[in-house]
Parts: C-alpha cells; structure tokens; sequence
C-alpha cells in the first residue's frame, strides 16, 4: 500500500500554518476514497509534507514525491491527474518519485511496478454462515480488545510475522514503522488476546477517513495460535465500522491469491483498481524548473472555484496585490500590474478575484515550458566569442559572491544544518555561460536561499489557464532572447561585485513592492543589470502598441514588470487612458496619501 520512504534528501516543500493544515486534513478526509487519503497517517508513516493541487493528493520531502491518483470529488481523468503531478513536480523539484493511480497517465505506463486491486467490505455485511461456529469458539477463548499502545507483545508479534512472511517492501515498512506512528489521531490496534493474555492475533486499522476505516494490516501468531482468531477480528472490526457510522471497511489490495481468498470469505470485492509506477524525473524537468526561474527574470528585465482548504497547503504567504492601476476608455475598463517576477509571497487570491472580471491576460512572453526550456539551453550554450563575466572578477570577488550565493559551507555550518544542500556552481556559470544566464541563475539561487520560491508571472500565466482565460504573450522568444541579449557583461560583473548588498536590496524592494509604492521601489532598483535603454524604453513602445487593441476593447489585465511601468502610465494617459491605482486596503490607501503629503 505504501511504498518506501527510503529517499535522498533536497529542500523541503513549504508547509501551511497549524489552522490552514487541520482545515486541509479536514477536508481530505470528509472525502477520502482510499487508505492512502489519511494526511496524519501518511505524513507520520512516511515523514513527508502531505498537500493537495487541484483534486489530487501528494506527499513530498526533501527531493521524493509521491502522488496520490485517486480524485477527491470527480472522476478520475489521467489528463487532469498528469497536470496536478506535473505542478507539483515543479513546485517540489523532486527526482525520485512515485505514484498510484486506477489508470496511469500515458507517460507513466513504461514505469509501471505494480497492479492489484483494492477489496471494500460494506460495514452491513454479516459472517458467512460456515464461520458462525467457529467465531463462537474463538470468542470463548479469546479477549478482543482496542488500544492506541503498542507494547512488547505486539513488538514480539510484529518480530515473528515478518520473520516467517515473505513481504512487500512497502507492507514490510509498515510494519517497521507501526510503533513510531501510534499515536497519529484515529490509528487503533485490534488485538485478540487468548486466556494467558498472550497476543494471538491484531490488526492496524485507521478510523480517520470519514466513510470508511482502512484495514492497514494484520497479524497472527503461529506460537500462541488460536485458530480463526483473525476471523474473529474482522467480526469485531465490522461491528466498530457501524458504531463508528462508516459505510465500508476498505481492506486494501489482493496482493496474493490467499489474502483474496479470505477477503472474498467475507464478502469483500475488487472495487478500485490499482496500478503503481515509479520513475526518476528526467533532467529534461529539472531544467524546466531553472527554465521558469530563469525567464521569469529575464522576461523584466490551480481551476476556477477551488474552496480555500485546497490551496493552503504548500502556498507561500498571501499578500494582497497593490501594484495595480484600473484603466478606463470609453467606458472600456481593464487592468494594468506591475509584476515582480520573484518574490517571498503570494498574490493568488487578489489575482483570482480580478481575473473574474477580465476575459483576457496579457503577459510579456510565453511561459509555457518548451518556451522556458529554449530560453535555459540558449543562455547555457553562448556562442564562443560571447564574452564571459568570470574573467572580469579577482578571485576574492568571486569567493565573496560564491558565499552570498550559495551560503556558509565547511563542517560546523554542515553540522548545524545551515548548509545549502543544492548550491549553485558559481564558477560553473561565470565561465560557461551567456552573461545573463550567469546573472538569472545566480540571482535565482541567491533567492532560493532566502525564502524567494515564489514566480508571480508563472502564477498569473497558470492561474489564467486555470480559469479558462485567453492568456496571450505580447512578445515571441525571440524578441525575449535577442533583449537578454543586449545586458552587457560589464553590468553583469557590476553587479556581481555588489553581492554583499543584495540582502538589503531585496528587503528595500519588498517594503515597496508591497506598498504599491512604484518611485520607492524603482529607486531601490535601477542598478539591475537589465535595466537598459534596450531592455526597458524600447520595449515600452512595443507593448504599447500591442496591448492597446486589448485595452481598447476591455476586459483586459495587462501584467509587465514593475520597472515598465515608469514609462507607460504616460503613454497610456497619451492614449487617452485614465489610470488609478488601486488600493487593496484602509492601510494602502493611507499610506499612499502620506507619500503624496510628503512629495514636493
């Protein structure tokens, strides 16, 4: 049922505050469908952050990930499942993973290691009638009990099970592991004890989910044996399903022909297909991931409806948007941002109640991963008259960047755990690669390290799809490339020597960003190697032009970076646009009425 844990380990997944995580184990289990839907017991078996995207459940930690295939709500789609795992992929970077699903997605099947089926017994069933006789001999010599404590004699029995039984090494994990997770809310033994309170027999059963009590496993003894003492359990176990108000008892997978045998003894029936894969993720996605991080830089310079338990697990911090102008034309009225490409926390949910009100998004270029992966190769393979910034740094500057980069290194940080467990290759990118690519990557890495996971236009772009929005590029790659192209490698290096003041400069940049304060931010900013004539005033006029038709017609929210915005507000107002921005909050809208006392 559950598969190793065994993993290597990488950066862990963000986790959601103690209220939003009971809301979403909640919710989880108001609608379970199979043993794998209880977030305490998988969290706790596995040591893994349980969250949800979209209808699909995942566990992941440090670089494993395991997707759970079984909806919800809906019907199960291989398509929807594929793109929920290929999100959480992303978010988690993870390498080795796992799934189990009723059908495996279509690149999944080549990696297929298991099939089965999953038995339900309804909790009205009754002992077939050739076990009445026996039941009533095993309740005359055995006690049947339930208890939350694991003692030396369910160790003994657990030893002496696995010792003679040839296992899964999934099943064999469980049984590894009971002990650490009694104690996990609606986890219960049932153990039939005989007249010397010897254990002759005990099952693991979790009660969490809310329709139904999982089976999880079970054990008896060959030395103190009582025949049909685990006959007698699944007796007990049906009457605590009605007492507990469940519909079924899941008894999980056939696994050989004699467990199906004494599964359909009672009644039990294959009602879930089952079907395993396990796969290493291919370079090619990790690079995907750098991909995001790196266009979502250089482009600056989940579905519609969701309920809130389903995002809270695994989102940054939610912030409300306040770099934001309402535009009006002719009774036209559509939107303008300011995105910033990177940052520590959330928009989603301001996004989500504008994106109502618009039937298209306008974004600065494609986001979609062929694009990001192009821009990832076409900044690791410069041509080789490209200039490299290595060559423009002394050695002690380049160690200063390395240790802002990629953080304390040596034995004590190791010990301490303050060692970056994935750090860049500093020199790697400095000699190798196109000087904006060393830029993008590095800078990337350096935010990684602070918190900064976050892309606001990876959002938007996913968001806007999510709600069945027309989401549009105003610019092809090429465009993008050849303005990535422009950043001169002396900017670059500039920059680099500056790397001691880059922890300032974010936090000068979040204050403002969060304010909605454009002038303070834009001037904590313009040293940014990107902030060219090329890559800003040029590119001005082109989205000027294309965006207007949009504007014009309205319904539109336009979203460039934040630096653009300098320039085409006038433009805007040239076109006869009337431009306010919008304040989110009373605090937004107060302190933007003491800067404007302040300004001259």
């Amino acid at each position: 049922m559950l598969k190793s844990m065994q993993a290597p380990h990488a950066s862990e997944p963000d986790i959601p505050g103690q209220s939003g995580r009971a809301e979403l184990f909640a919710h989880v289990l108001e609608h379970a469908q199979v043993p794998e839907h209880s977030p305490a017991f998988m969290s706790a078996m596995s040591g893994g952050n349980f969250f949800v995207r979209g209808d699909y459940c995942f566990l992941a930690e440090q670089d494993w990930l395991m997707a759970l295939g079984y909806p919800l709500r809906n019907a199960y789609s291989p398509e929807v499942f594929e793109a929920a795992l290929r999100i959480a992929l992303e978010q988690t970077g993870a390498q080795d993973c796992w799934c189990i699903a009723p059908e495996l997605p279509p690149r999944l099947i080549p990696h297929q290691v298991d099939a089965d089926d999953f038995f339900l017994l309804p909790a009205s069933a009754v002992a077939p009638v050739r076990l009445c006789r026996p039941l009533e001999r095993a309740r005359a010599c055995l006690l049947v009990d339930m208890t939350t404590r694991f003692s030396p004699q369910h160790r003994r029995l657990w030893s002496e099970f696995t010792a003679r039984t040839p296992l899964r090494p999934n099943a064999r994990e469980l049984f590894a592991r009971t002990e650490q997770v009694m104690g996990t809310p609606g986890l219960m033994l049932l153990n039939a004890w005989d007249e010397e309170k010897r254990l002759a027999a005990c099952l693991l059963l979790d009660f969490a989910p809310k329709r139904f009590v999982s089976y999880l496993i079970g054990a008896h003894s060959r030395g103190h044996y009582t025949p049909y003492a685990s006959d007698l359990l699944i007796a007990t176990l049906l009457d605590e399903a009605r007492k507990h108000g469940k519909d079924y008892i899941h008894l999980g997978l056939g696994v050989n022909e004699g467990i199906r045998r004494f599964k359909r003894k009672w009644g039990a029936v294959p009602a879930l297909p089952y079907r395993m894969a396990a796969w290493k993720e291919e370079p090619a996605r990790q690079g995907a991931k750098l991909g995001d991080l790196l266009y979502a830089l250089a482009a600056s310079e989940p579905a519609e409806g969701l309920p809130r338990h389903e995002i809270l697990s695994f989102e940054p911090p939610q912030r409300p948007f306040a770099m934001l102008w309402a535009m009006e034309k002719n009774g036209k009225h559509s939107w303008i941002g300011g995105a910033a490409h990177f940052f520590c926390c959330s928009f989603e949910r301001s996004f989500r109640r504008l994106f109502r009100q618009v039937d298209t998004i306008l974004l600065e270029g494609p986001l979609d991963e062929e694009s990001l992966n192009v821009v990832a190769r076409s900044g690791r393979t410069p041509c080789p008259d490209v200039p490299r910034v290595g060559p423009l740094l002394t050695e002690d500057e380049i160690r200063v960047l390395e240790r802002v980069v990629r953080g304390p290194e040596g034995f004590w940080p190791r010990l301490l755990n303050m060692e970056a467990k994935n750090p860049a290759d500093v020199r790697y990118y400095l000699e190798h690669t196109h000087p904006w690519c060393a830029l993008f990557s590095l800078w990337t890495s350096f935010l990684e390290r602070q918190g900064w996971k976050h892309s606001v236009d990876l959002e938007i772009w996913r968001l806007g799809h999510a709600m069945g929005k027309t989401v549009i590029a105003m610019e092809s790659l090429e465009e993008q490339i050849a303005s990535l192209e422009s950043v001169t490698v002396e900017r670059v290096a500039k920059f680099f020597r500056n790397a001691r003041q880059w922890k300032r400069y974010i936090k000068r940049n979040t204050a403002a960003y969060l304010a909605g304060d454009l002038m303070a931010m834009m001037g904590t900013s313009t040293e940014f190697p990107t902030r060219t004539e090329i890559v800003i005033n040029r590119r001005d006029q082109r989205f000027r032009e294309r965006m207007r038709p949009f504007l014009e017609a309205g319904n539109c929210a336009v979203f460039v970076g934040t630096a653009h915005m300098l320039g085409l507000r006038p433009m805007l107002e040239e076109d006869g646009f009337r431009l306010r921005q919008i304040m989110p909050t009373w605090r937004h809208a107060l302190r933007a009425k003491l800067r404007a006392e302040k300004t001259p």
